[in-house]
């Protein structure tokens, strides 16, 4: 083989290897959603979209059930390339950016998921800059229903609550900190410890959310649970922008029109799962307890207690200040 044979050989494989990576590009997304659960089908659904898209021999797997570890975890993966993306919570999502605390972090704040819709298209813009801007872009917004309080024993009032053990997110020092404060016991775990955990005695309340709840068979051991909207749990599926750059402008189109589609399928589909989760269990034992007026006056009164040891703690202060202007302008324009 001559010199000059070799060279353009060399510049060959060079100038190919980048098509050729592209297109057997993998897209891995990690998730702690149920296997079958509306969210891991919506993955499944724009994973195959991306993949058609994209052409070539690019693959998609989704990974449902915490398998690639809690929240924290599929962060980190996402981080050192072991996954392209993930369905995250709050919980994961400040991992990246903590200012998305702001719309999951504050008890009892909205009153309604209009509001929260309102007020999460209001700082939209402004957060996705930031997630793109740490490395990663945001396909779509979800959410996944009002946390509950899922306990063992009957409780309605916030001092009920204080002669139990509460699951906690192992990543949320600042949470545990605060309900230690108040004197409440945090016991900090992964979501795939909580049914062992209360089954034996370790945690004897969980907040969650009633899909959540029902999907896990938390009701089973804790059949007792307190009707209030504590606070939305908002998520958003994110992928890295390493993945995102190494794609094609037609799989970046597709990847982007599918998240869009299935955050607004889960958003619409969680809230109506909301009451349908609460009815099915109620039906194998679950025991409802709702807070009479003074009661709740008593929880709206620990949440106004919260928000100043939450303000810059939990959530940082210039996001926590911007969603209370934002909920005050909504209010004002529709009067509720």
């Amino acid at each position: 083989m001559s010199k000059l044979t070799a060279a353009l050989l060399l510049a060959l494989t060079v100038l190919t290897s980048p098509l050729l990576h592209a297109a057997d590009l993998q897209l891995r997304v990690g998730t702690l959603a149920p296997k079958n659960s509306l969210y891991h089908r919506q993955l499944l659904e724009v994973g195959e979209a991306w993949r058609e898209a994209q052409g070539g021999g690019a693959k998609t797997m989704v990974y449902p059930d915490g398998s690639q570890g809690g929240e924290a975890e599929m962060a980190r993966r996402m981080r050192i390339g072991q996954l392209q993306g993930a369905l995250l919570s709050v919980v994961g999502l400040r991992e990246i950016e903590p200012s998305i605390t702001a719309l999951q972090n504050l008890p009892l704040l909205f009153r309604s998921w209009e509001e929260l819709d309102y007020v999460r298209e209001k700082m939209r813009p402004a957060m996705e800059k930031k997630f793109l801007d740490k490395g990663f872009v945001v396909l779509g917004w979800g959410d996944a229903g009002w946390v509950r309080f899922f306990s063992k024993d009957a409780a309605v009032r916030p001092d009920d609550y204080k002669r139990m053990k509460f699951f906690a997110w192992g990543s949320e020092q600042e949470q545990q900190s605060i309900m230690k404060s108040l004197g409440y016991t945090p016991v900090p775990l992964e979501t795939a410890d909580i049914l062992p955990s209360i089954q034996t005695g370790m945690i004897n309340v969980v907040p969650s959310t009633p899909y959540f709840a029902l999907a896990s068979q938390i009701y089973n051991t804790a059949p007792h649970m307190l009707e209030i909207n504590w606070s939305p749990i908002v998520g958003a599926l994110v992928v890295t922008t390493k993945a995102w750059d190494a794609m094609s402008p037609a799989g970046q189109a597709s990847l982007r029109a599918a998240g869009d589609k299935a955050g607004l399928q889960m958003r619409t589909q969680a809230r109506k799962e909301v009451d349908e989760a609460v009815d099915a269990m109620k039906k194998r034992g679950l025991i409802v307890h709702k807070p009479n007026a003074a009661e709740m006056q008593e929880w709206n009164t620990l949440a106004e207690t919260l928000y100043p040891r939450i303000r810059g703690t939990m959530v940082p202060a210039d996001t926590f200040d911007e969603v209370f202007k934002h909920v005050k302008a909504y209010r004002a324009q529709t009067g509720k």
